[in-house]
């Protein structure tokens, strides 16, 4: 819990509200202006929005964004998160400059307690089939001794692209690359859950991927998907870290959080990450010592394995929408198609 008043930046009403959660039951403002800002205060901004002009040089500034283990349903919907991250140093996806994560995974000491911790945590995800949104109802059948890779789709406005591919940034690209580079593999893009329920834009070339690949795949879990491929090809997707704890081959185009500690294959390294990770390293520091999360009843702070079990109920339980969720949907969809 913060001593004093904290500020927000750039936090819309709903997400204060899950602000107050996370913190344990801080007292968090909407900063209207930076004179709010006491000497040594804290801001919260959210993800990799721009500092307000003339915040004070003492701030401390915390980054927050939605954690590994979201939610069941989207974020986009305002469905609630589970798991938030708050970072002092940056935030996880920018590989400009290091992170309270990058830091962690470069220098941290992982005690025998915490890997088997780490392990245990692991081996149910992948057994219960557990991702960051575990959206999608369809299944899907992979065809029959041929290699398959899967390309999952981002939303390409996603600030994780502009500041974590430096070099391709769109899905046409990727899934063009990836063909070129795996000619004879049975190639599979998923489009982004977003962009599938028509709640963001699809990249303006996006159309073409079926130009490149074997198959589109739309409404089927990751966590189904990621069963039967063999390979995952990614920009910066969460999705090549959820493959790599399944045990998959992982390229990555771009420089997610995941890349860089000898268990991907990296077209363009990232040279501050030198340390050499077991997988279970990475998911200690991921899932377990850098994310918060809180409880969807009762609002306290509880642990990753806890989290999972919520996570469990909620899918099992279902995901019904209020009848504010469906306007919403309907709304966002009406806007977007205009674009």
């Amino acid at each position: 819990m913060l001593s004093g008043c904290a500020f927000a930046h750039d936090f819309s009403l709903n997400k204060r509200r899950h602000l107050r959660v996370f913190t344990a039951g801080s007292r968090v403002r909407r900063l209207r202006h930076v004179g709010q800002l006491p000497q040594r205060g804290t801001l919260f901004v959210w993800g990799s929005a721009p500092l307000p002009e003339g915040l004070r040089p003492d701030a401390e500034v915390i980054r927050v964004e939605d954690g590994f283990l979201r939610s069941v349903g989207l974020g986009a919907e305002l469905v609630r998160p589970i798991s938030w991250v708050m970072d002092r140093t940056g935030i996880y996806y920018d590989a400009t400059r290091p992170s309270d994560l990058e830091r962690l995974l470069q220098g941290g000491d992982f005690a025998p307690q915490l890997l088997a911790r780490a392990a245990a945590l692991r081996a149910r995800l992948v057994a219960l089939g557990i991702t960051k949104y575990s959206v999608g109802q369809g299944g899907w059948t992979p065809p029959p001794h041929t290699r398959v890779a899967l390309v999952p789709g981002q939303v390409e406005s996603d600030a994780s692209l502009r500041m974590g591919a430096p070099a391709l940034r769109t899905n046409f690209e990727l899934v063009r690359a990836v063909r070129e580079a795996n000619p004879y593999a049975h190639l599979v893009y998923k489009p982004h859950p977003d962009v599938t329920a028509g709640l963001r834009l699809p990249g303006p070339e996006e159309h073409r991927v079926q130009e490149w690949c074997d198959e589109v795949v739309g409404d089927v879990d990751m966590g189904v998907l990621l069963q039967h491929v063999h390979e995952v090809h990614v920009l910066t997707s969460l999705a090549g870290f959820e493959a790599l704890l399944r045990g998959r081959r992982v390229v990555c185009y771009g420089q997610p959080f995941y890349a860089g500690w000898s268990l991907t294959e990296d077209v363009l390294p990232v040279a501050r990450r030198t340390r050499r990770l077991s997988l279970d390293e990475l998911v200690a520091g991921a899932l377990i010592l850098y994310p918060r999360y809180a409880s969807r009843s009762g609002g306290r702070l509880i642990s990753a394995e806890q989290a999972l079990d919520e996570l469990l109920r909620w899918r099992l339980a279902g995901a019904p929408r209020r009848p504010w969720q469906y306007l919403r949907r309907a709304a966002v969809r009406l806007v977007v198609g205009r674009k």
